[in-house]
């Protein structure tokens, strides 16, 4: 199923982000607007947006004028007729909307599939005016779409699995975090958020408290940098009266905006945000903003229209929230959160008690998220690691739940192959760097050694499997996630792929087998190499060195997976004859031997320009980190490996008992260059 031009209609804020983005990604993309001063416009927003890329240093200026080169703006529609693509992102007219889709339908190809980007209107309205409904998709871009992360995917009544697979497909490629969601007003996000911009106006009419109290106790208790008010200011406030409008009409008297909302929007102004804060009214606002989106949140998993793991990752992805409504609940406690939807329906007596949340409270526990998704087509397992909004990172939960569905689809007699993937941009990013800085703050070592000899147990799983695994990788796998990735049989990537051990810029070593799969597959002075100085290899690069098996792009690999699997004759790690390396890789290698290393690890000046390099970078290391590394690596070298993964484990406290080890910890989260001590 591949993707290879893509058509956006509509050349507004949203429809040039969206090309931007696809743009971004490497992919050619058509704007098409009927008037050529929008198309212009346009192209001057994305050029605008890039600059600001450049100012920031996310892009270079060729990086920036290679985007704007896969970019075309025309007025011509049948730009688009071999599209295998097509977006709308035109304004929020049905009729208009219909008739395009109608126009598309006659010129397209019987292959391609079209997508809206609305807001308010039905899918499945949408898909009826065309004789493709299979393939038809609501792609809901949040603003703004070449920097907001989120996508939600709502298939329509119709919609064909073959649309959505290549919707998941899309959303990969251009690097979205995507949540599924049933074809009902306001899908997820919007279901929730704009009720909680409607109640700030509430708040204020009902003279409870004023705007700078609203923002200030939203921010507070959201963690977000804007409230309310403010953020309509920013986005627009007939955006807020518009969407309250649409749900209103649909959802009843709740969701429809307040007489506040309606006579700003009417008065064209924007919201006073002068005042002061009163902090005697901060527990009434909270009460009133939590209640609006805990009773919404609720609702929405009752009603089956998204998961609460998608719930929470649309306010955390989509609209930057600290914590999403069900995280929040676990905060608050179930008690608590229960009281407040209780209070909150009861001064909106047409609002329901959600029978899940009745559910939890009678029960007295927490919500439990689901972080780990096993779904069996035919005889082919897969296994999502879907924590995308955290890089996919490990800790005990995820572990746990990796253990089970792995455990699930092995022990399945139909299932003859496991696909091992994570959601998002990455396989998975490492561990929960959180998890360790606490576990070290309350001097609770033995948990980090029993959770990683855990860890390993459940890798040992993946390695000893009878049933063929494979890793799809399109995205990082570091630390954590390169070890999982190297306990499988076959590693499959894009060229999106890449794998890294970065531990000793951190102040650790790999703990998960990295010492020692990775010497096992590439020999022990590579593995050196890549651990030392915590060097990331793009796949092709990893390819060309034997740590992944093969390498297709993003549009074929799935098909490519299937053939494998079905065919009996993919490359296996255990079938792997020793590999003849680049020339590039093969002076590292010579760097990294036993004649050469102590001359890196000591910084000889006997070395040449490249040796210095490599060994300024190993220096900037946790010393510790590399010493004991290196002595794992070598004694583990000479032993099999269940040994020597015993040897790895046996150094864990040591290594995170030392200052240097809290040190490069802190160092993630406070996004600073660690001051190691050798301590």
């Amino acid at each position: 199923m591949k993707i290879q031009k893509i058509g956006i209609i509509g050349a507004g804020n949203m429809g040039s982000g969206i090309a931007q983005k696809i743009a971004q990604e490497g992919i050619n993309v058509v704007i098409i607007d009927v008037e050529d001063r929008f198309i212009k416009k346009g192209l001057e927003n994305i050029k605008k947006t890039l600059s600001q890329g450049i100012a920031r240093k996310i892009f270079t200026e060729e990086k920036a004028k290679e985007i704007l080169n896969r970019i075309k703006g025309t007025i011509n529609k049948d730009e688009v007729k071999d599209a295998d693509l097509v977006i709308e992102a035109i304004f929020e007219d049905m009729d208009v909307k219909k008739d395009l889709f109608k126009y598309l339908d006659g010129i397209c190809k019987d292959k391609t599939v079209f997508a809206s980007n609305t807001s308010s209107f039905s899918i499945s309205e949408l898909a009826s005016s065309i004789n493709r409904d299979d393939r038809f998709i609501g792609l809901h871009f949040f603003y703004h779409p070449a920097k907001n992360r989120l996508l939600e995917i709502i298939p329509g009544h119709n919609t064909s699995e073959e649309t959505i697979t290549l919707a998941n497909i899309f959303s990969g490629m251009i690097g979205k975090t995507a949540i599924h969601v049933t074809d009902a007003p306001g899908f997820a996000v919007n279901r929730f958020f704009v009720p909680w911009l409607n109640e700030a106006t509430r708040i204020l009419e009902e003279g409870i408290a004023n705007i700078p109290t609203i923002d200030e106790t939203a921010k507070k208790v959201f963690k977000v940098p804007m409230g309310p008010f403010e953020l309509m200011n920013v986005t627009g406030v007939p955006i807020a009266y518009h969407s309250t409008v649409g749900l209103g009409n649909k959802l009843g008297d709740f969701y429809l905006h307040s007489n506040g909302l309606k006579e700003q929007f009417e008065s064209k102004k924007q919201w006073d945000l002068s005042g002061e804060v009163d902090t005697a009214k901060i527990e009434a606002v909270e009460e009133r903003l939590l209640g609006a989106v805990l009773t919404v949140a609720c609702a929405l998993a009752a009603e089956g229209i998204s998961s609460i793991e998608d719930i929470d990752r649309g306010a955390k992805v989509g609209l930057r929230w600290r914590k999403g409504p069900f995280e929040m609940m676990n905060k608050f406690g179930i008690e608590r959160s229960y009281n407040i939807v209780k209070k909150f329906i009861e001064k909106y007596p047409k609002l329901n008690m959600p029978d899940l949340l009745e559910h939890q409270y009678k029960n007295k526990e927490p919500w439990s998220f689901s972080f780990v998704d096993l779904e069996i087509k035919g005889n082919i397992a897969r296994i999502l690691i879907n924590r995308p909004e955290a890089m996919n990172s490990i800790n005990e939960e995820v572990i746990q739940q990796l253990d089970e569905k792995f455990t699930e689809a092995k022990s399945n007699p139909e299932v003859k192959g496991i696909i091992l993937e994570g959601a998002g941009k990455a396989f998975i990013a490492g561990a929960d760097i959180q998890y360790f800085i606490k576990k070290i703050e309350q001097n609770k070592i033995d948990d980090i050694c029993k959770f990683t000899r855990y860890g390993h147990s459940v890798i040992n799983k993946i390695d000893a499997s009878e049933k063929p695994v494979i890793v799809k990788l399109d995205g990082l796998a570091l630390g954590g996630g390169a070890e999982i990735a190297l306990a499988a049989d076959t590693i499959i990537a894009t060229d999106k792929g890449s794998i890294g051990f970065p531990e000793t810029g951190i102040g650790i070593y790999p703990g998960l087998g990295g010492t020692q799969r990775t010497t096992k597959y590439i020999g022990k002075e590579l593995a050196k190499y890549l651990i030392f100085t915590g060097k990331i290899l793009d796949a092709k690069s990893a390819a060309s060195i034997g740590l992944i098996e093969y390498v297709f792009t993003p549009d074929e690999i799935d098909s490519k997976i299937s053939e494998l699997i079905s065919s009996g004759k993919m490359i296996k790690k255990s079938m792997k004859k020793e590999k003849e390396i680049p020339e590039n890789f093969q002076i590292i290698k010579d760097y990294f031997s036993d004649e050469n290393i102590e001359s890196l690890l000591s910084r000889s000046k006997d070395l040449n320009e490249l040796g210095q390099k490599i060994s300024k970078t190993i220096s900037s290391k946790a010393p510790i980190a590399i010493k004991l590394a290196n002595k794992i690596i070598d004694e583990g070298s000479c032993l099999e490996l269940k040994k020597g993964l015993e040897l790895e484990l046996s150094y864990l406290s040591k290594i995170f008992s030392t200052q240097d080890a809290l040190e490069g910890l802190n160092s993630i989260v406070k996004r600073q260059r660690p001051d190691f001590k050798g301590k």
